[in-house]
């Protein structure tokens, strides 16, 4: 009997043991999950407000006994305003950190390195499709938490966006500490002429434009019309590399407008003159994934980078060579879509929307 009672002891402890291990890994896996959310909802809110809050913040200040700290931000701010033009003042310690690993867990967000990149060339990334936030562009470029630093060794990533951004107190300062830069001439011909080799500029060439016609199930790109940054890699003789996020456009859901509406009218306006298009959009919920809210749902994002495309040295190039290296650059980009499309869980007959 008693050798027995000790058998049940031992039995009963070890499924108690058990237990509390059960119970600290479930926590563990909660507490993890909760930062992914709170990471995932910081960059959130950047895109949508920090902008506006801070620009209020300091006027608020200049009205206040503190008036001094933002009267020397707002000097320093003059005296720092070609930053952004010049490869701004990006920092690996902010690129490093760790809430960017748990924003990349939360879909999670995947890099596919496809070739390699020689330091002695410049390159233009083109990346597609914009979907709402550009979250896959965001993560694997502006941020190591995918290892780009490690899978293209010497190359320095560059993520433009729009110019108005950097007219912000606070975001400018922000964005550039992650290597975010103006998607404007000045800040791309610096980069690509003036500050040696071994520089990426990833440009998100459909834009506005492309963002309104993102929807779950839709694989579709903004791109016939869109030339400049081919221009540019032949004014600069910065090779073409064809980049596509799988699952960018599956992480939030987008009220259509459909061409001639309203809806899409107004959208267009804001388009041509702030430069982006409102879109009327949801994610889930903070608390849960069955309601509405501001989160991108948790869908994969696997980004392709492809094969470079050699491109000359054209300091004035006619619209035929434009044309030429255009057409290629967008069959490499069908190539790329048709060759991992499988591979992430599309079928084989998913084909790649041009417009």
């Amino acid at each position: 009997k008693k050798s027995n009672l000790v058998i049940l002891s031992l039995g009963t402890g070890s499924s108690i043991l058990s237990a509390l291990q059960d119970l600290f890994w479930l926590s563990k896996s909660k507490v993890e999950k909760q930062l992914q959310i709170i990471s995932v909802l910081q960059w959130v809110l950047t895109f949508l407000v920090m902008g506006v809050a801070c620009t209020l913040i300091l006027m608020y200040i200049l009205c206040t006994d503190c008036w001094v700290i933002a009267a020397l931000y707002l000097a320093w701010l003059v005296f720092d305003w070609n930053t952004p033009k010049k490869g701004g003042r990006r920092s690996q310690w902010v690129r490093n950190w760790a809430i960017w690993r748990y924003f990349r867990d939360y879909f999670p967000i995947r890099l596919v390195k496809t070739h390699n990149l020689l330091t002695t060339r410049n390159y233009i990334f083109g990346y597609h499709p914009h979907g709402i936030m550009g979250l896959g562009a965001f993560c694997n470029f502006s941020t190591e938490a995918t290892g780009v630093g490690q899978k293209f060794p010497g190359i320095r990533p560059y993520l433009a966006t729009l110019a108005g951004n950097f007219r912000m107190p606070i975001l400018r300062d922000y964005l550039m500490s992650g290597g975010i830069c103006p998607v404007n001439r000045d800040s791309i011909d610096y980069i690509l002429s003036k500050n040696g080799s071994g520089n990426a500029i990833i440009i998100v060439v459909g834009g506005a434009a492309e963002s309104l016609d993102c929807t779950p199930g839709k694989n579709s790109v903004t791109l016939k019309n869109r030339k400049g940054f081919v221009k540019l890699a032949l004014q600069h003789g910065a090779d073409l590399v064809p980049v596509y996020s799988f699952g960018e456009n599956e992480v939030y859901k987008q009220v259509i407008f459909e061409e001639g509406s309203w809806g899409r009218w107004v959208q267009k306006k804001f388009q041509k003159h702030i430069g982006f298009a409102p879109c009327i959009f949801h994610g889930r919920g903070l608390f849960s994934s069955n309601t509405w809210g501001l989160l991108p749902y948790s869908k994969p994002i696997t980004t392709v980078v492809g094969e470079p495309i050699t491109i000359p040295k054209i300091y004035n190039p006619s619209q035929k060579e434009i044309d030429f290296y255009h057409s290629m650059y967008v069959n490499s980009l069908i190539k790329l879509f048709d060759k991992y499309k499988s591979k992430f869980g599309l079928p084989e007959t998913e084909v790649l929307e041009v417009n």
